[in-house]
């Protein structure tokens, strides 16, 4: 019986296409926000609403990334990708990370610029204001929507491209509460807000920067995974045990090696029965792209029988 896991599993296909369509919605709702919130800023003097479009820049070109990433990701092995192309996902991810780390340390560095000349700065206009609420509400409905295709897709690019737009639905939060401060007549705290969104931005592109570059680096999957795979192992009909079980993560998917131990009694032919009928049970009840199993023969002790 397949596991939950495999069953409830969406098939390549199906997680290409609903990436596809939740990516196109991102872009052509960060197309509007980015040009509604530059414009504006400028217009009003509010350099928190500059940086907030500026990160709606960032995830525009994102979501051309992950476009780029999730197309050739579906490709099948060839003589040049061996394991197939899995890890672009990963080196989007990891591409994600980097831009979110470039925009956040530009946006720190303009604001800090902006606090030195702290009493040039003059009040925002109120438009800045409701731009700016208009730019959180935008966000956060983008941020449910993403969030809930990737999950119900299984895929981690798409999963790191929803909380973008959350870390932006945040920082729309700052912004306004920057922009309101102005209006009251605290200048200061529309650079400020600009920062603190510059701050947030760094974050969370280390953390998918990080996060990705393990993953490339053959990081293992977690022990809950890896020990439901090796129940699933062990239950095989003829595995007598097993040792140096490894994963590593290829994109979504999970590459597995195993030593196998088996009974050295049984024909070559037997043994590598009982060895194909483990890596099946594997792919099918695991979200694994492939097992490699080495037989390693073992001594099978027998009680011997009493003469009477």
């Amino acid at each position: 019986m397949l596991s939950a896991e495999k069953e409830n599993a969406p098939d390549a296909e199906a997680r290409y296409r609903a990436g596809r369509v939740s990516t196109m919605v991102s872009i052509a709702v960060n197309v509007g926000l980015t040009a509604l919130q530059i414009t504006a800023g400028i217009l009003s003097g509010s350099q928190a609403l500059v940086a907030d479009g500026v990160h709606s820049l960032s995830d525009l070109v994102s979501d051309f990334v992950v476009l780029f990433a999730a197309h050739h990701s579906r490709k099948e092995a060839d003589a040049d990708h061996q394991y197939g192309h899995q890890r672009y996902e990963n080196a989007a991810s990891l591409a994600l990370g980097s831009l979110l780390l470039a925009v956040g340390i530009g946006m720190l560095v303009s604001a800090a610029h902006k606090i030195q000349d702290y009493g040039h700065t003059p009040p925002v206009h109120s438009a800045a204001l409701w731009v700016a609420v208009a730019a959180l509400l935008a966000k956060e409905l983008l941020f449910r929507y993403m969030l809930r295709v990737a999950e119900r897709v299984r895929s981690s690019m798409l999963v790191a491209n929803a909380w973008h737009a959350r870390s932006d639905a945040a920082s729309s939060l700052v912004v306004a509460l920057g922009i309101g401060g102005s209006l009251l007549g605290f200048t200061l705290l529309d650079p400020v807000a600009a920062a603190v969104v510059g701050l947030m931005v760094v974050r969370m592109g280390w953390r998918f920067f990080w996060a990705a570059l393990n993953d490339l680096m053959d990081r293992a999957v977690s022990e809950e995974q890896s020990q439901a795979i090796r129940r699933t192992l062990e239950g095989t009909p003829g595995v007598q045990g097993l040792h140096d079980l490894r994963t590593r993560k290829m994109g979504d998917l999970i590459q597995v090696d195993v030593h196998l131990e088996i009974d050295g009694a049984l024909t070559v032919a037997q043994g590598h029965a009982i060895a194909a009928l483990a890596r099946q049970r594997v792919l099918d009840a695991h979200n694994v792209l492939d097992v490699m199993t080495h037989v390693d023969p073992v001594v099978v002790e027998v009680n011997p029988v009493r003469a009477a």
